[in-house]
């Protein structure tokens, strides 16, 4: 099966590079109009560059059609802005990757709470405030592919990341409350975990393991989350060509005699 976004309109945030760039150059080639949204900061979220820009040189020389945005995520005015360019310019909005984040990783007992709060309002603030500012769009359309990025950090936990975990845990149950809510619209939500070699991750893999992680790697997979035939509600971790779906489950679980119920010293 070829997956197409012809007459697609797509916006994908932090895609001044890593997995974003990918995202952006693959969507563009499959006939897609992509806004191609990156601050130009560093991992850390301080600095600025024109990384946005480069990337749309990329894509219309390979013929494709973009334009370059430099909101923040974090700012609503500035995202709502975003989306008015993109309507007025291409007619709608059909596809959301929240893909913008940044890292502050410390172990919880040296984490400043502004080192938290900034990390959460990053990843999963800056991702509320893109996906209200395309809702009411996609809700007019009765259209609509949103695909957050979650992570294995959210997920299972990982020394060093507790904002971060926080962040990308809070982003799939913000997937799971909207997938429901846009089912009447056309509007399918997805959850990606995904593993590459990015500007945030280059510390983390060995030389030998950096192709096998490259971003492209990924890219089937959040393609596929955002088509046409796209599910709803899916957690799916992507990375090295390795495709899974990730579950919130219960057990069975064990029914307590009804005199056992109350609290007792022995709990």
């Amino acid at each position: 099966m070829t997956i197409s976004f012809e007459n697609r309109v797509a916006i994908v945030t932090g895609a001044g590079g890593g997995l974003g760039r990918a995202y952006a150059l693959e969507l563009a080639r499959r006939g897609a109009k992509v806004v191609v949204n990156d601050v130009g900061a560093d991992i850390d979220g301080t600095g600025h560059s024109d990384a946005a820009r480069k990337v749309v040189e990329e894509i219309e020389a390979a013929g494709g059609t973009a334009m370059a945005n430099g909101a923040s995520v974090t700012d609503f005015a500035q995202v709502e802005a975003m989306v008015a360019a993109a309507k007025e310019k291409w007619g709608g909005v059909h596809i959301l990757i929240n893909n913008a984040g940044i890292l502050r990783d410390k172990s919880f007992a040296k984490m400043s709470m502004d080192d938290f709060r900034l990390v959460v309002d990053v990843h999963l603030i800056g991702s509320a405030n893109c996906t209200k500012a395309v809702w009411e769009t996609m809700r007019e359309q009765n259209y609509g592919r949103i695909l957050m990025t979650s992570s294995s950090t959210g997920l299972y936990g990982n020394f060093g990341q507790a904002n971060y975990g926080a962040a990308k845990l809070g982003l799939a149950g913000f997937a799971k409350t909207l997938q429901l809510e846009g089912a009447r619209n056309g509007i399918r939500v997805n959850t990606l975990a995904p593993t590459a070699a990015t500007r945030m991750t280059e510390d983390i893999f060995p030389p030998q393991m950096l192709s096998a992680f490259a971003p492209e790697n990924v890219v089937p997979a959040a393609l596929f989350l955002v088509s046409e035939d796209a599910p709803t509600n899916a957690i799916v971790g992507a990375g090295a060509g390795v495709v899974q779906a990730a579950y919130v489950t219960l057990t069975p679980g064990v029914a307590l005699p009804e005199g056992s119920r109350a609290p007792s010293r022995r709990c």
